[in-house]
């Protein structure tokens, strides 16, 4: 399992890379996404975040989290053997503006973003109310197995 973690310069108090990744393998594991998988996990700013949601789903505002899938029908069989599954990409600053409206610490909060991005990049969405209801029931299946506070 390969998780390539990236926190942008200016987010110094963002919980350590090694922290990070670990949420994101817990996910993996607990999903049985198996140990040939790999993905990208960045810590960013909002600016950053608003632009690419602008570019890439046309929404002009910022987001908490975006997950872009390298998962498809269409692609061959890595020749590596690793499933590439795309990126996570998590705006800091929103993560703690909602840690501090849900009152409770920014590692939980992360935590639960991490989660939702990384059950996207396995294939889980929520654009209708059923795939929303299986969506929310395994984060917060996750969520109590992970213990984050």
């Amino acid at each position: 399992m390969e998780i390539n973690v990236l926190v942008d310069e200016g987010f110094e108090r963002c919980p350590e890379a090694g922290w990070l990744r670990s949420v994101a393998e817990q996910v993996l594991t607990v999903q049985g996404a198996g140990s040939d998988v790999e993905l990208g996990l960045v810590i960013t700013s909002q600016e950053r975040v608003q632009q690419l949601n602008k570019s890439y789903r046309g929404k002009d505002e910022p987001t908490d989290v975006l997950a872009f899938y390298m998962t498809s029908a269409d692609f061959i069989e890595p020749p590596d053997g690793v499933r590439h599954l795309g990126e996570v990409i998590i705006s800091y600053p929103q993560a703690v503006i909602q840690a501090e409206e849900h009152h409770h610490s920014i590692k939980k909060e992360l935590t639960i973003l991490i989660i939702h991005g990384v059950l996207h990049l396995l294939g889980y969405d929520h654009e209708e109310s059923e795939q929303a209801r299986q969506m929310r029931g395994r984060e917060a299946d996750i969520l109590s197995q992970n213990g984050a506070n």
